[in-house]
């Protein structure tokens, strides 16, 4: 008699609340097999210690996919459905079906199979890790990448998050392509600037 095997999805997005940048997200369909030793939530574990278990991850899962909702995107529909929706894009990514998904948060994308939201998943649950894990290494090496094409907001330190830094920043230099218009502090400033223009 063959057991059929529950192909769980561990789902999470990193980045909503940063000024710059796309929203990323993960899934990942881990192999029971072989379990990967230190998943964790990402934000517990050093950038280098990320990056190494992001190896594995993408080595050694039965299936994995990272989706993304674009700063155009995120202004159109808010962050929230942005961030639903690259999960969404995520889970229909993988090259595995998910027979279930578990899902860091307390929100739930529409998904063709069973999911669940569980709060603080990222540190409960080794498929949820493992989907926070990849999403921050992917989108940090992409706002390093975004620090070489627009210099002078320091994204490649503060990854779009409104630190002092970024705010002076985008002060001096108004905002770049990649600024999320709907956000307060980039929403004012063009404000600001549209008057002083008028």
């Amino acid at each position: 008699m063959r057991v059929t095997r529950t192909n769980i999805a561990g789902v999470d997005e990193v980045g909503r609340g940063p000024l710059a940048g796309a929203v990323v997200a993960a899934a990942v369909i881990l192999n029971p097999d072989d379990p990967i030793e230190g998943l964790a939530d990402s934000k517990k574990l050093s950038a280098r210690r990320r990056e190494l278990i992001a190896v594995e991850i993408k080595s050694r899962a039965l299936s994995w996919c990272i989706a993304r909702a674009e700063c155009e995107e995120i202004d159109q529909i808010n962050i929230l459905q942005a961030s639903l929706m690259a999960m969404q894009r995520a889970v229909n990514g993988l090259k595995i079906a998910a027979d279930r998904a578990l899902i860091d948060g307390n929100r739930c994308p529409q998904l063709a199979c069973p999911a669940q939201a569980i709060v603080k998943g990222d540190s409960q649950i080794p498929e949820i890790s493992a989907a926070s894990i990849l999403a921050k290494v992917y989108r940090d090496q992409e706002m390093v990448e975004m620090d070489k094409i627009y210099p002078g907001y320091g994204l490649a330190q503060h990854k779009g998050y409104p630190t002092k830094q970024h705010l002076a920043a985008l002060q001096a230099l108004g905002p770049s392509p990649i600024h999320r218009r709907s956000f307060g502090p980039v929403k004012k400033l063009l404000e600001n600037r549209s008057l002083i223009n008028t």
